[in-house]
């Protein structure tokens, strides 16, 4: 016959397990969900990471002419005399466009004078027209 303070110990024992095991097993479950969701997430990071950097080299050079000040902007006079001549306007029309005078124009291309800042900026935003949106610029400023 085996001994009872044996048999007492090893039921003990067993009930105990159970009960740990009935305590653990939802604490496992939930454990197994959040790893599940993290990996799920650190994924989907990884993605919003590499569309970022997609997008930002794609639009690098866009932005970075949209949002060039004009104390950065280069002024040439040669480039300004074939600027005016692409767009096939007389200085006083170009003049009308940044917002100063045909003689400011002249005394600009001869280099003679160095637009202010804002005409800078005028004129940086001018370089990408076209010879059609320069003539409609001009209809609607006169």
């Amino acid at each position: 016959m085996p001994n009872l303070s044996s048999v007492l110990k090893s039921e003990i024992t067993r009930l105990a397990r159970k009960e740990i095991k009935g305590a653990i097993d939802p604490l496992r479950r939930a454990n197994a969900g959040y790893r599940r969701e993290i990996a799920e997430l650190k994924r989907k990071i990884a993605s919003l990471q590499r569309d970022l950097k997609a997008s930002s080299k794609s639009s690098r050079g866009r932005v970075a002419a949209a949002e060039e000040p004009a104390g950065n902007t280069r002024f040439v006079p040669n480039g300004l005399k074939s600027l005016r001549a692409r767009l096939g306007l007389s200085a006083s029309d170009f003049g009308l466009l940044v917002g100063a005078s045909g003689q400011s124009v002249y005394n600009w291309e001869a280099g003679k004078t160095v637009p202010r800042e804002a005409q800078q900026a005028a004129l940086a935003a001018i370089r990408s027209l076209g010879k059609r949106e320069a003539i409609r610029r001009l209809e609607a400023l006169v």
